[in-house]
């Protein structure tokens, strides 16, 4: 059986230390990274379960490593961890590739919420595909989802989708016209959910829509019900 590796890339090494500490019971091994050098030799170097990175680093920052793995690598999960001031620092971060962020200063409860979550995601990806028709192929529109490949098409050209946003879109375009509220996503397609961290949705939401709506300050197909949440519109689905 292939063990479970977590790479983990801090330079503060208490934060470091006490994080492997927790995540201890949850994979084989952690491997810690204390600088942007040697972080970006080990994420490329193998094959890992989750590579968590700190955006700010001596030598290569965050944003490059998780670049090149998404570069050179086959798919592997990426949990950024970037400054609570700034907003940018999350929105570069979704944009490069990762599929979750969480802002400093965090609970290692959280963090190992989040880890065990994402786990838990790529096993269920890589469990053989049952015929129960989840992985048939979903046309909404202009838009064409394959689940199996985990490809999407937009009027036949191809769309990078991280793969939380691709989580997103499958999950919305299996239930047309339902609303969801944010804690709720946060439960269905995170795997976790905790309160004041709605504005993870609503980040995935934005660049999903970047992505796929003729005019993203328009939606027609992920839209807005306020007060509420978001739904996947019945006419697109149609």
């Amino acid at each position: 059986m292939t063990k479970r590796r977590i790479l983990l890339v801090e330079d503060e090494q208490d934060i470091a230390e006490l994080v492997a500490l927790h995540l201890a019971d949850l994979c084989d091994e952690v491997v810690i990274a204390s600088d942007g050098f040697d972080g970006m030799r080990q994420a490329c170097s193998r094959d890992w379960a989750l590579i968590i990175l700190d955006l700010r680093l001596p030598g290569p920052d965050g944003l490059e490593i998780c670049r090149a793995v998404r570069r050179e690598r086959a798919y592997q999960p990426i949990l950024m961890l970037t400054s609570k001031s700034s907003e940018l620092d999350r929105v570069l971060g979704l944009e490069t590739g990762a599929d979750d962020y969480l802002a400093k200063p965090f609970s290692v409860l959280e963090l190992a919420a989040r880890v065990r979550a994402i786990l838990r995601r790529v096993e269920n990806l890589q469990k053989p595909v049952q015929e129960n028709g989840d992985h048939d192929a979903i046309e909404v529109g202009p838009i064409s989802i394959d689940p199996s490949r985990r490809h999407v098409t937009l009027d036949g050209e191809a769309v990078e989708l991280t793969a939380r946003e691709f989580d997103l879109l499958e999950y919305f375009a299996r239930n047309p016209g339902r609303v969801f509220r944010r804690a709720e996503l946060l439960d269905r397609v995170w795997g976790y959910g905790h309160e004041g961290y709605e504005h993870t949705v609503n980040s995935h939401i934005n660049r999903l829509r970047s992505k796929i709506e003729g005019d993203p300050s328009h939606p027609e197909v992920i839209v807005t019900v306020w007060g509420v949440g978001y739904k996947f519109a019945e006419h697109a689905a149609a």
